[in-house]
């Protein structure tokens, strides 16, 4: 059974938001996921893209490596979940002499893209 991941760190946003994001994806088909990715109006979709290709593409490696052959259809997202990263603090000029702190949140998204059950049944 082929199992990959890809992870994208230091990302600018908020964990919370890209959670979101990601909830949506997490126990679909690959195939499926670029979809709802594609027509999901959130701009963190981009990144959460960009990391599950590579996740599909870091999987097609890995079977090749195997002598098998796997498309996105016979891929399913396993796990993938968006942690917080170190957050950048700024300060902000305030009336009367006083300064306001701004806090950009970081984000590190991951996600594990394995074989689906009967696919691998199948091939054996």
């Amino acid at each position: 059974m082929v199992e990959a991941r890809a992870t994208a760190r230091f990302l600018r946003g908020s964990p919370q938001k890209a959670g979101l994001v990601v909830a949506l994806i997490r126990g679909k088909r690959a195939a499926e996921a670029l979809s709802i990715l594609k027509h999901t109006n959130k701009a963190v979709c981009k990144a959460v893209e960009k990391v599950l290709r590579s996740a599909i593409a870091n999987a097609q490696q890995k079977a090749i490596e195997q002598a098998k052959r796997i498309d996105e259809d016979d891929l399913v997202v396993v796990a993938a979940h968006a942690d917080q990263g170190p957050s950048f603090k700024r300060i902000r000029p305030a009336p009367m002499g006083r300064a306001y702190r701004i806090i950009h949140r970081t984000t590190h998204l991951t996600i594990r893209v394995a074989e689906k059950q009967e696919a691998a049944g199948k091939a054996e």
